[in-house]
């Protein structure tokens, strides 16, 4: 256990925001996985859920959870899977 009332407040500070990220993490990869199974299986409202997912990804970028480039190759492939399966 930390000595200092700033290292602890500070290891406070960091459960706080790991929880919260794990979170958003979790929360991104079951969107991720929703909208692959719904492109898969030519689901109606694919279209709504790829959007859903992408607009997710989007605010974990200004959220600092992902890379900005790792929200554009997740939301590229996404794109293209769902526009082959409507082609």
């Amino acid at each position: 256990m930390a000595n200092l009332k700033a290292s602890k407040k500070n290891i406070i500070r960091s459960k706080r925001n790991h929880d919260r990220n794990q979170h958003l993490k979790t929360t991104l990869k079951t969107a991720i996985k929703k909208s692959s199974v719904a492109i898969s299986s030519k689901d109606d409202n694919a279209e709504l859920v790829v959007r859903s997912t992408c607009r997710l990804l989007d605010k974990s970028v200004t959220k600092g959870i992902i890379k900005k480039n790792t929200a554009a190759r997740k939301k590229s492939r996404l794109m293209t899977a769902f526009n082959l399966a409507n082609a």
